[in-house]
């Protein structure tokens, strides 16, 4: 098999259709020997049945169903692990990210890399996504190890043996993208333009853009606990100093302080340290669902992957 082309489904019954068209005109282009791997995350609507039209009419289009909803990283972890080929694109099915560039890509791929990442020029999302988008990856930047480039896309294409390190990891939580850059191997970029989703709307709203950043921050990195641990000894100096000045006060003064500035640093102190504990609550939570080893996904429903 020449390549794989893997997409998360959620919530998409109204793009399944095109979004295989244009896959397979542009795949074609490159080689008749590929496969399509569709996989539905639970979105409760007709998208399984969509794919399950496909699949009928061409059998290099093929469909995971799993079990209820696990996630867009784990539904990519699901396609990957049932690609064959040489090479393996993933895209999102929205199609904001065109079809047209997998032909990009693997003109790039072919000339001795691993990893081909694409550079979205000008993302097509409401300001406020946007903003969302560079809050998140400027915090990623500053609590995680990683660097992550806001214009990244989400359509990239690697080499089996890339997939086959992906699949090594055994993280709960797994950011695709981060994964690809941290196995290493050879990498490069190419431009696409990011065209506007052909409909709906993302399902990660602000919320859920928080709890991915929180995900990425201490799943990439330590540096929230070490930031706890600064931050205490920073505040106890401050507090020996403001001591010190109280008291040098008190005696030469006869001055006492009030009852306000007490309980705004009582408040002060105690919310840091509940901050200090949620973080390390958070780490210990990952660790508890680490060893649990529960598998990352359940599949209900093949069609087409055994023939």
């Amino acid at each position: 098999m020449k390549l794989s082309i893997v997409s998360p489904v959620y919530k998409a019954e109204g793009i399944v259709d095109e979004l295989v068209a244009r896959i397979m005109s542009e795949t074609k282009k490159i080689t008749e020997d590929f496969e399509i791997i569709l996989v539905e995350d639970g979105g409760n609507d007709n998208s399984w049945e969509k794919i399950k039209s496909n699949c009928e009419k061409n059998l290099q289009v093929k469909g995971v169903k799993l079990s209820r909803n696990f996630g867009q990283h784990y539904a990519i972890t699901a396609g990957i692990s049932k690609a064959n080929g040489e090479y393996i694109v993933l895209m999102d099915c929205d199609l904001q990210d065109d079809p047209v560039y997998i032909h990009h890509l693997y003109q790039e791929i072919i000339k001795g890399f691993d990893i081909v990442f694409s550079i979205r020029e000008e993302r097509k999302h409401s300001l406020l996504k946007k903003f969302n988008s560079w809050l998140y990856n400027r915090l990623f930047n500053i609590f995680s190890d990683a660097n992550y480039d806001i214009k990244a896309g989400s359509l990239v294409i690697f080499s089996n043996r890339v997939a086959q390190a992906f699949l090594s990891l055994k993280e709960k939580d797994r950011l695709y993208i981060q994964f690809l850059k941290w196995v290493g191997f050879k990498t490069s970029t190419i431009k696409v333009e990011h065209k506007e989703r052909m409909e709906g709307h993302s399902s990660y709203n602000f919320f859920k853009l928080i709890s991915l950043g929180i995900q990425g921050w201490t799943s990439h990195s330590n540096k929230l606990l070490k930031l706890s641990t600064y931050i205490g000894f920073a505040l106890a100096l401050v507090s020996f100093c403001l001591g010190a000045i109280v008291l040098i006060k008190y005696f030469l003064f006869q001055l006492q302080p009030g009852w306000p500035s007490l309980i705004i640093a009582l408040l002060f102190s105690t919310g840091l340290i509940l901050i200090s504990v949620g973080v390390a609550g958070i780490y210990i939570g990952k660790i508890f669902e680490q060893v649990k080893d529960r598998p990352l996904f359940i599949v209900e429903e093949e069609i087409n992957l055994n023939d």
